[in-house]
């Protein structure tokens, strides 16, 4: 009875997180979005004929009943929001710091479609009693529907594959239970042998060489400014037909302009890691877990070499895992947002503006000709994108919220810059700016936010190298390059020896490489920028998509049923390097961990 019960809670649940959303119309549709909820029920309704025999067994399963109910209930508003229920690793990010996030969520609406799956878990069963069938008609329905629910489970994997239902064909407890289980197998297989960003398609000649700059740098200070969700589609100096950045577009004009930077994974934390250790992240593996791996990061080698090493960040350390990304990692000072203090506050960390007085003070109590490294985290464009004082958008929607975020961030930056211009050290300072991943407004079907997938907008940030009085000019760069190869290429431009064990490569020299990224937060994706082409895989349904985007920016034609070499070549080269990562990842962890 309670099975019945919880499968139209699941159904109306499901029909709530669609309403308004685009669906695609098929004989495959409703056995898509719908055997996953029926499974749940049958796996609820044997353990309910298997306890309830029992007093104490009746009590539980009302208990537990009620729990699913809850719990499918908070999910229909984060699914409205982010196309996925909760998962495994959603939950790991709900957090103290996103709570103005949800307080930004918790409208009329999301609230009352949360109360109308409660009221029909609550009212459903004592109805459902008052009106149940003789038990003959119960058993002359048993095996018929038992039948129909069995064919509906077996078939519903191959539905799934038919319609692209952005993995909202889960519910709130298939999608917290897959997500639990280990998604990908680790493969030792060229693990450290095989160079997995070689086209396996096409061998094109290096372009852009800027091997001229190797040790142009050398003795300069670094500053290392990454930019919070700065999408590069949003920013004038990437076409756009607005400006939120204008120091940013103006700081262009003297700068090496990367025009296809890809953070490797599309949130902060794991993203840190691949900048700061130019060693990629892997599938299925929590962020604290990458204290145990002991790649020399960048700041630890420019300490070895002399220089002053120092962090601030604007949000706090204990979000997803993040001291352990930053500690141990070579800085001298390692300050966020509880250090720092600030003249506004919220559940994400304090204002820019003391941050950055936070950073030049560090700087001013420097010895005369001490050389430095700072690494400035700003958290200025994170949802719910407020700002101290209104910006220059009407706010009218959220993306209108983000650009005035953006621009908060662009005046932040630019104080960071003129503070140390005016401490006469801008000539003497290499300036490394970029996004540490994009953010979505719904360009693509349940695109929100920056975690859950890998178009452009989740991953294609700005990247600007600035060196006041040795680059004059704007230099615009169109191969595509990634958030890793960061460390080796400042590296390469002070004429400092990179570790072996960077995975990254220098952006300095004239190599065709593609760009490899991955995000594991609900559906595991992962895809690839080959020159002009762009390649994703879905490994829960096995779908690939394949876009041209030169000729297709906005990722709207999908290509891959017309090239299924390249779709196959691709896809094996993704699926290879995820595994490999994370048998050289788990390998290092439980090494150094002592498992």
């Amino acid at each position: 009875m309670k099975a019945l019960a919880l499968l139209l809670v699941l159904i109306v649940a499901k029909l709530a997180m669609l309403a308004g959303r685009p669906i695609q119309i098929s004989a495959w549709t409703a056995i898509a979005y719908l055997w996953q909820d029926v499974l749940v029920a049958i796996v609820f309704g044997m353990f309910e004929r298997l306890f309830e025999r029992f007093n104490a067994g009746r009590i539980a399963c009302w208990i537990i009943y009620m729990a699913l109910v809850g719990f499918v209930a908070i999910n229909v508003p984060v699914a409205r929001v982010l196309s996925s229920s909760l998962t495994w690793q959603m939950l790991g990010a709900t957090r103290g710091a996103l709570l103005d996030s949800i307080r930004h969520h918790a409208t009329v609406c999301n609230l009352l479609l949360m109360m109308l799956v409660i009221v029909v878990g609550i009212t459903f069963p004592f109805l459902h009693r008052r009106s149940s069938p003789t038990h003959w008609r119960t058993s002359r329905l048993f095996l018929p529907s038992s039948v129909l629910f069995a064919a509906l489970i077996a078939v519903g994997p191959a539905a799934t594959s038919h319609i692209d239902t952005v993995g909202m064909d889960r519910n709130a407890i298939t999608a917290l239970a897959t997500t639990l289980l280990p998604r990908i197998n680790a493969n030792t297989e060229g693990m450290t042998t095989k160079d997995w960003r070689k086209s396996p398609i096409t061998q094109q000649d290096g372009e852009e060489d800027l091997s001229s700059l190797c040790g142009a740098a050398t003795g300069r200070n670094v500053v290392l400014i990454l930019l919070e969700s700065a999408g590069a589609r949003y920013l004038q100096v990437y076409g756009a037909n607005i400006n939120p950045m204008p120091h940013l577009t103006e700081i262009a004009r003297s700068s090496i302009s990367f025009r296809n930077a890809y953070s490797v994974y599309p949130e902060s934390i794991k993203g840190l890691f691949s900048v700061l250790c130019s060693r990629y992240p892997a599938v299925d593996t929590d962020a604290e877990k990458y204290s145990s791996i002991k790649a020399p990061s960048i700041a630890a080698v420019l300490k070895e070499a002399g220089y002053h090493t120092a962090l601030f960040h604007s949000g706090r350390f204990m979000y997803l895992g993040m001291e352990g990304v930053v500690a141990n990692r070579g800085y001298d000072v390692l300050e966020d947002a509880g250090a720092i203090g600030g003249n506004q506050e919220s559940s994400f960390g304090v204002d820019e503006s003391s941050t950055v007085q936070r950073a030049l003070d560090w700087i001013d109590g420097l010895g005369s000709g001490q050389r430095f490294f700072l690494t400035y985290l700003p958290i200025a464009g994170h949802h719910p994108y407020d700002t101290p004082e209104p910006g220059p958008f009407r706010e009218r929607t959220e993306l209108d919220r983000y650009l005035n975020a953006l621009h908060y961030a662009d005046e932040s930056m630019s104080a960071l810059i003129s503070g140390v211009r005016e401490r006469g050290l801008e000539e003497r300072t290499l300036f490394v700016i970029f996004g540490d991943h994009g953010e979505a407004f719904g360009q693509h079907d349940g695109n929100f936010g920056h975690s859950l997938f890998l178009y452009d907008e989740n991953i294609r940030v700005p990247y600007l190298i600035s060196a006041p009085g040795l680059i004059k000019a704007s230099l615009e760069v169109t191969r595509p390059i990634s958030l890793i190869d960061t460390a080796p290429t400042i590296l390469d431009l002070l004429g400092v020896t990179a570790p072996n064990e960077y995975q990254g490569l220098s952006a300095l020299q004239a190599r065709a490489v593609m760009s490899l990224f991955y995000t594991d937060y609900s559906l595991t994706l992962m895809g690839v920028r080959d020159g002009g082409w762009k390649y994703l895989y879905e490994m829960e349904s096995g779908r690939s998509k394949l876009f041209d985007v030169v000729a297709d920016p906005e990722e709207a034609r999908d290509l891959a049923s017309t090239h299924p070499d390249r779709v196959a070549a691709y896809r094996t080269r993704v699926c290879e390097w995820a595994s490999a990562q994370k048998a050289l990842i788990k390998g290092v962890v439980n090494k150094e961990g002592g498992e």
